[in-house]
């Protein structure tokens, strides 16, 4: 059994994800490089009024067909400008080595009524594209208020509809993003979909703390993707990555408000969710509702395995350590089920800080599917005016270094116990409700 952890260990703390060289952004406002002279295409030379008001959507769509097919050019919406645009598809392939310069503000219509009907959970689409730069000192505006304000999550009697999400690059591969703003998005504010080798840099993305379902970056079905640099506060997960993603890593994120950094849902409806070789390392979370979260479906299949999380500060964080295998957003109580998405080869190292409830560390696994290779190492979580607990349900791993609170729950035969940080650790019986968990 030892040398199966210590090679267990090596293979997690080996995990890495291997990253393209660095990536090569042009200097604003030159347009030359070692590539050679760009051709620059500005919205306004195609009718963009850009006084907020007026409707540039056509002027955007014609400016993008003749950047879209010119080798080398510069899509360009200038600064000191504001931009309103409806629902757009912006759609690949394009010619060669294109720049998207985003350095004024697009801003979405306010009102949800007026939105195009055909293009009902979008806003700005890119797809199709390969080897694309996003970049510029620009604002994207969801306009997401009213979007917020008539959630069934914000009000019980409305229906629970989707809502666009700001910003989309889909089916897509090489991508670099750099240096914009997103806010205020309708529901998620970014979303890599389908799409592989994708690079975003100093991103900053903020929404009001209540803003419901206001995600940060939403990473699915795809794979090599880096987040680096970001900054991120909203009203629902600061990242989350879903089905079919792996070799995702993340590099110095910055975190709160919202619920933290999520792998998952997983599993909802009975489906099959997998996510693989996922890597955060430094990261600071402060004020969230959750810290690093694994949260899946009853009744799913599939598997999260071999992911790494380094580096990280908490600071007044609810659930700084979370696996939630109960996990259930729904205004109805969801049916106990035996099926679930198998959690393994869960590497926690250097994670410090301050935590909001008694549980820190909390391991809330299915019976029949239990979560196992669990490891922490040099944990560090203190409650200001309380002692912190770790709580286990079907979770095996171990501890070796600093682990506090003390997860000796992680190795007991008990299915169902706290271990409490104090010289003489008491074991408690919690009861079943306090696996059943709804969005938090």
């Amino acid at each position: 059994m030892v040398y199966r952890n210590v090679g267990m260990l090596g293979e997690l703390a080996s995990l890495d994800i291997e990253e393209e060289n660095d990536v090569e952004f042009f200097e604003i406002p030159s347009w030359t490089s070692e590539r050679g002279a760009k051709v620059l295409v500005n919205v306004d030379g195609f009718g963009a009024v850009g006084d907020g008001v007026s409707d540039d959507t056509q002027a955007f769509q014609k400016a993008w067909d003749t950047a879209c097919s010119t080798p080398k050019s510069v899509f360009l919406v200038p600064i000191g400008r504001s931009y309103l645009i409806n629902a757009t598809r912006f759609k690949g392939p394009c010619a060669d080595n294109l720049v998207i310069q985003i350095d004024g503000t697009i801003i979405a219509p306010a009102e949800p009524k007026n939105w195009d009907p055909k293009n009902p959970r979008i806003w700005l689409d890119f797809s199709k594209l390969n080897g694309v730069i996003f970049q510029g000192v620009g604002v994207i505006d969801g306009s997401g208020s009213k979007w917020w304000a008539s959630s069934c999550k914000k009000n019980k009697s409305n229906p629970c509809r989707g809502a666009p999400t700001a910003v989309t690059i889909d089916s897509s591969s090489a991508v670099k993003v750099k240096g914009l703003t997103i806010r205020n998005s309708q529901q998620i504010h970014f979303t890599i979909s389908r799409s592989d080798s994708v690079r975003v840099s100093e991103v900053q993305i903020s929404a009001p703390e209540d803003s419901p379902n206001t995600d940060g970056i939403h990473i699915s079905e795809s794979t090599n993707v880096v987040l680096q640099n970001c900054k991120i506060g909203t009203g629902d997960d600061c990242v989350s990555i879903v089905n079919a993603s792996s070799n995702i890593k993340m590099k110095t994120i910055y975190c709160g408000p919202g619920h933290g950094i999520s792998i998952g849902s997983l599993g909802k409806d009975n489906s099959t969710g997998i996510v693989t070789k996922v890597v955060l390392d430094t990261a600071f979370l402060r004020g969230t509702t959750n810290g690093l979260r694994i949260k899946t479906w009853q009744g799913g299949s599939g598997y999260v395995r071999s992911v790494r999380y380094d580096n990280v500060r908490m600071e007044d964080v609810a659930n700084p350590i979370i696996i939630d295998q109960f996990y259930c957003d729904s205004p109805t109580a969801c049916q106990n089920q035996t099926s679930a998405v198998q959690i393994s080869q869960i590497m926690y190292r250097n994670i410090s800080g301050t935590t909001k409830s008694t549980k820190a560390m909390k391991f809330a696994c299915s019976d029949t599917v239990p979560c196992n290779k669990i490891v922490l190492t040099n944990i560090n979580l203190e409650m200001k005016d309380g002692t912190a607990e770790t709580y286990c349900n079907s979770a095996t791993g171990f501890g070796y270094g600093t682990v506090q609170p003390s997860a000796d729950c992680l190795t007991s035969s008990d299915k169902d116990s706290i271990v409490t940080q104090t010289e003489d650790a008491e074991l408690a019986k919690p009861s079943r409700e306090d696996i059943v968990h709804t969005e938090l």
